[in-house]
């Protein structure tokens, strides 16, 4: 029986180095579909929300927005809950990205100009996270966003830190709350709920920026719309669909983790 091929997305701003790209995933990759290219992160981020791709390469320095950058907006994309966010792989000509950070296995890297033999290694690792995708067989990852957030600290050093306070409003008033009181974040269209384990309170600040600002080892994205603090996590069950649920210490509500995320808690 035949499977349906796997699909990807290739961003460079040299054309040379997408030709050079294209050729090198057609020799060790015949099956994959290139559905679309792109010069620059901002032609990515739009062709991953077009294309629904299994697979983005992403050269990391491009005009406009990064190859970091197009990976955060790409994994805030609204996409549909049937969808899964797809698997990033960095192209770089800079080794002193091919780094630990890598190795957590958020996503892989190809130095330029890529080489048949390292790019097939990429290949095999890609094909079995693929095949494991959305089951209990996934691999264990740290989420995308510690990796997103190191690459973007080498790119921009002497950037701000992680948020410490979030101002909100509380009923008629305005308060200081400690992010580290924080149990969770969950948006609706307009606002963010702020969730402590003494009151709840509301930011018109979306989750796509608060995850930008919040330590990435502390609040984990579980959903488009959910950050939950990791030091808050009870405990995680499935439903009757099968869906991970998270529990959470000092609060009665119970948190969905979408598909894309469910690799997070192998093994917890």
């Amino acid at each position: 029986m035949s499977t349906k091929p796997y699909r990807a997305v290739l961003a460079d701003d040299e054309r040379l180095m997408r030709e050079q790209m294209r050729a090198r995933l057609a020799e060790v990759w015949p099956d994959l579909e290139l559905v679309a290219e792109a010069k620059n992160g901002l032609e990515a981020v739009q062709a991953v929300q077009q294309h629904q791709p299994d697979i983005v390469f992403l050269d990391i320095r491009m005009p406009g927005l990064t190859g970091v950058e197009a990976a955060r907006q790409i994994a805030q994309l609204e996409l549909p809950d049937d969808a899964l966010l797809p698997e990033i792989v960095f192209v770089t000509a800079y080794d002193q990205y091919a780094v630990e950070a890598f190795e957590q296995g958020a996503a892989d890297y190809v130095l330029k100009p890529a080489e048949r033999e390292r790019l097939a290694v990429t290949v095999e690792r890609l094909k079995k996270r693929l095949a494991s995708r959305g089951t209990a067989d996934a691999p264990a990852s740290a989420p995308i966003q510690q990796l997103l957030h190191k690459l973007s600290a080498q790119l921009h050093p002497g950037a701000a830190g992680y948020l410490q306070w979030i101002q909100a409003s509380v009923g008629s008033t305005i308060q200081m709350i400690p992010v580290a009181d924080v149990l969770f974040f969950i948006s609706d269209e307009k606002y963010t709920r702020v969730q402590t384990a003494q009151l709840e309170a509301l930011i018109r600040k979306p989750i796509k920026e608060l995850v930008d600002e919040l330590d990435p080892q502390v609040f984990w994205q579980i959903h488009r719309s959910t950050l939950v603090n990791i030091h808050a996590v009870a405990g995680v069950s499935r439903d009757f669909r099968g869906r991970q649920i998270v529990a959470v210490k000092g609060h009665p509500e119970k948190l969905e983790v979408s598909r894309s995320y469910a690799g997070l808690f192998k093994g917890m």
